[in-house]
């Protein structure tokens, strides 16, 4: 039956991969598609998606909380779909507002938000474990009643299991689709690769310090968090081996993706890391590429069994140095490695695989 289908978030961009380019153009293969936005760029159709822009983009979090959030119910009632997919902690009230209307809501949990809470440098440490509770509490209380949950890791989907046996996860690996050319291992440029948010618990600075050390470049793709950690960073003798490319195109990316010998992912062991996906450890396998990546336990599993890339302390620099100049030193070992990843992420980190699972939810949603 061909549905008529809700995306909500008034947090995330109207591309955002995740929610635009995965999850609602893979439904509008066989379903209507809405996903209401709140950045003020105005409506549109694109590969069959109705965008509709609710605006005010630019307010405080507190306010796009009770006010847009409240916008958001009202476009999605007038839309009157069939299943609503919210994709933000600060739309769950509207989602249970759109259940009490008689209508399915799916509930799309991006992060361990409760985890999330040791990471803020502005919640005091006394009262972050308090905090992290009362977020856990107040979640769950308004997970159990929804239609289904769905996940992005696996570990938040064993979280919300005990709450709500709706409940799935779909992961955030590669569309295939998007980086169908292989690049001869041989003639990329002898550079690392580091693309995403850039911060300091994301690993960079450790990663640009380690450069004063391997003398190897990096390709630097994205937004600094604030404009005192990019001077932080600027400041490191590692710096003058860095070509920061600030925020890229998806297109650019994968051109740089496809230029690059090894892919960096070294978070800070911050407890809502150890368990996560990065999208871009499996977009680097994907690109060919050998990754080097944080020793967590978890992401061990995703590297080391398929011999995709090193793990390594991502705290040290030094670390950090050995490992890239070891890749770099050693293009048959690199080679094989980048192989070995491209090969995992065809046979089953991909978006095909989760893509049947979310056509599987809207199917069996009740």
């Amino acid at each position: 039956m061909k549905l008529n289908i809700c995306h909500i978030s008034t947090l995330h961009p109207r591309f955002d991969v995740r929610i635009f380019h995965k999850q609602c153009k893979s439904l509008a293969k066989k379903h209507k598609v809405n996903l209401i936005v709140a950045d003020g760029k105005g409506d549109q159709n694109i590969d069959s998606v109705n965008i509709h822009d609710i605006g005010l983009s630019t307010i405080s979090r507190i306010r796009r909380a009770f006010v847009v959030s409240n916008m958001a119910l009202k476009k999605a009632l007038e839309l009157n779909c069939d299943v609503y997919h919210i994709h933000d902690p600060e739309l769950i009230k509207i989602g249970v507002k759109l259940l009490k209307n008689g209508k399915k809501v799916i509930y799309d949990v991006h992060e361990d938000l409760p985890r999330q809470v040791f990471g803020k440098p502005y919640i005091s440490q006394w009262l972050k474990p308090t905090v992290s509770k009362i977020i856990e509490w107040q979640e769950n209380k308004s997970a159990k009643k929804f239609s289904y949950i769905c996940a992005a890791t696996p570990f938040i989907r064993d979280r919300f299991l005990n709450v709500n046996p709706n409940t799935i996860d779909i992961n955030n690996y590669p569309i295939l689709s998007d980086n169908t050319i292989t690049i001869d291992y041989n003639s990329r440029e002898n550079a690392l690769i580091y693309i995403g948010g850039i911060s300091d618990i994301r690993g960079v600075y450790e990663l640009i310090d380690s450069l004063s050390i391997s003398k190897i470049k990096l390709h630097l793709a994205g937004d600094f968090k604030d404009d005192t950690f990019k001077e932080k960073c600027m400041d490191l003798d590692g710096w003058k081996y860095v070509e920061f490319h600030g925020y890229l195109s998806r297109n650019a990316v994968i051109e740089l993706l496809n230029k690059s010998k090894v892919g960096i992912v070294t978070l800070h062991p911050l407890i809502n890391y150890l368990d996560s996906l990065p999208v871009k450890m499996f977009e680097y396998m994907y690109a060919g590429i050998p990754v080097i990546s944080s020793n967590f336990d978890f992401w061990k599993t995703l590297v080391e069994p398929d011999n995709a890339g090193v793990t390594v302390n991502p705290l040290s620099a030094k670390e950090i140095a050995e490992a890239s100049v070891l890749l770099l030193k050693d293009n048959l070992l690199a080679e094989e490695m980048g192989r070995n990843g491209r090969n995992a992420v065809i046979e089953k980190y991909n978006w095909t695989n989760e893509e049947q699972k979310l056509f599987n939810i809207y199917e069996n949603i009740k």
